[in-house]
């Protein structure tokens, strides 16, 4: 299982290393992301193609308290066709805490992924995102986690 992880994780950087199509229509959003983690996001383009998405969740109700910060690396290409509209991949890692009603706290830690749309509005200062993102949970259990879905609604400047 780790060696199959690890070459998966090989390829993908390799991957990431060759894109260098030209997508970006913004430098910087800032905004909400909604989904199982809501919360803060930011993000910033590296170059045309590539960015940092960072984001400050939290998860607050009566069985569980959660605070994670995670920070993705992603890599934006083009829709042909649809202006404004790019595909995105990509992966980082979250590290926060948590507490269950029931039991002590804990440090989490995980590797994440990330697969979705990003549509600039033209003419607004307005993007919005939709992306699904696995998680290979690092403590305090090891898990994986099929991931959440969630929308992100940024301002662009």
């Amino acid at each position: 299982m780790n060696k199959l992880f690890l070459l998966c994780l090989t390829a993908g950087f390799i991957f990431l290393a060759n894109s260098n199509s030209q997508a970006q229509t913004y430098e910087n959003a800032i905004g909400v992301r909604l989904g199982s983690y809501n919360g803060l996001n930011y993000k910033t383009f590296l170059n045309s193609n590539k960015a940092l998405d960072l984001n400050l969740s939290f998860r607050n109700n009566d069985d569980l308290q959660r605070f994670l910060l995670t920070g993705l690396y992603e890599v934006h290409n083009p829709i042909e066709g649809a202006p404004g509209l790019l595909w995105y991949y990509g992966g980082g890692g979250s590290i926060g805490s948590y507490k269950r009603r029931d039991f002590e706290g804990d440090l989490w830690l995980s590797a994440d992924g990330v697969l979705g749309l990003d549509y600039k509005i033209e003419g607004a200062p307005l993007n919005l995102a939709i992306d699904w993102r696995p998680r290979f949970e690092l403590t305090p259990n090891t898990n994986f986690r099929t991931g959440d879905v969630g929308l992100a609604i940024r301002l662009t400047f």
